[in-house]
């Protein structure tokens, strides 16, 4: 993945192993968080399957052979849910939604391009929003979109239309 900059800890065989001390293990965890973060961003995805997970460039680095266990995982996905940028799919937790944003923040994000081009008091397609070029929220899984339109939703300041034949948002 040459886009993402791998932090230095990456390399270091340790960073794989969850740390027993309680403060170096935060420390892992938020070191973690940012990689996790910064991952997801960079290559626009935004699910984690927690069965699949050891074995992709984010948890396995094959230069030293090392691979963060599920536990180690599944430490990192409820630090991420902590502090509001994963959240489970379904009640197994083996599928996580992931957000380089809090949905609060890709909200206000939304928002805001709506307000900047015009589009309050309008309807726009979500494949319209998310092929707006050149912006952080470009190719976003429509999953996610749907997720942070309700939120706007749920503050009064759009409207989510679904049907069968389309899917929409009038932003007030």
């Amino acid at each position: 993945m040459s886009d993402v900059q791998w932090p230095w800890q990456y390399n270091f065989p340790p960073f794989f192993t969850l740390q027993p001390n309680e403060e170096t293990r935060k420390k892992q965890l938020e070191a973690w968080r940012d990689l996790v973060l910064e991952y997801h961003k960079k290559t626009k995805t935004c699910i984690i399957d927690i069965q699949e997970a050891d074995n992709t460039a984010l948890f396995f680095n094959p230069a030293i052979s090392r691979k963060l266990s599920p536990e180690g995982i599944n430490a990192v996905l409820e630090v991420l849910y902590k502090n509001g940028n994963a959240e489970p799919i379904d009640k197994t937790k083996i599928r996580w939604y992931i957000y380089w944003h809090t949905l609060a923040e890709w909200a206000d994000i939304f928002y805001q391009h709506a307000q900047e081009n015009g589009l309050i008091n309008s309807v726009c397609t979500l494949y319209e929003l998310v092929n707006t070029p050149d912006k952080e929220f470009t190719g976003l899984s429509e999953e996610i979109v749907i997720k942070i339109l309700e939120r706007l939703q749920k503050d009064e300041k759009a409207e989510l239309i679904l049907t069968e034949d389309t899917s929409g948002v009038k932003f007030f």
